[in-house]
């Protein structure tokens, strides 16, 4: 089935499904926060074949998500790591996870985040930067905002 590019559509959410809405974009993207680099032990973790994990790579490195270094000469090898516009993608995938474990773990989450200050299981939270308050769908609402190109978006159907 081919999959429709989001790439004309005015919308931010769009824009980033656009970069890591593959399948197993995010799961890479989840395993090089854990630490992994190497082609090799992104294929052996997550079971995903070779080419699908190569075009995968390419597009997290094309997208500015991930760096391609090299880590050996001879042979030329490889490691992929987080670059700033990659790390930014935690607290999406910290909201995937927290979703997870909420609505699809029944015996409990399967990878609990440490925090490192505390020492406790880490829940994370939006909350308002000018306020301190928490941000909820409720206490929210989407008004057009710079980029807002009228036509673009349905945002006019929003109450």
């Amino acid at each position: 089935m081919e999959r429709k590019s989001f790439s004309d559509m005015s919308c931010s959410v769009a824009q980033c499904l656009e970069v890591v809405g593959e399948w197993w974009s995010m799961l890479i993207i989840r395993d090089a926060f854990m630490g992994v680099t190497r082609f090799d032990d992104f294929q052996r973790r997550l079971g995903i074949s070779r080419n699908i994990l190569q075009h995968r790579l390419v597009s997290l490195v094309d997208a500015g998500v991930l760096q391609k270094v090299a880590y050996s000469e001879r042979p030329l090898r490889h490691e992929y790591r987080l670059t700033e516009k990659g790390i930014d993608l935690w607290p999406v995938l910290t909201a995937m996870r927290q979703w997870g474990d909420r609505h699809a773990a029944p015996d409990g989450p399967p990878v609990e985040v440490v925090h490192k200050d505390c020492g406790q299981a880490a829940v994370g939270r939006l909350v308002c930067e000018h306020c301190g308050r928490p941000m909820g769908a409720r206490s929210v609402r989407a008004v057009p905002g710079p980029g807002y190109r009228a036509g673009r978006t349905p945002l006019e159907a929003v109450h």
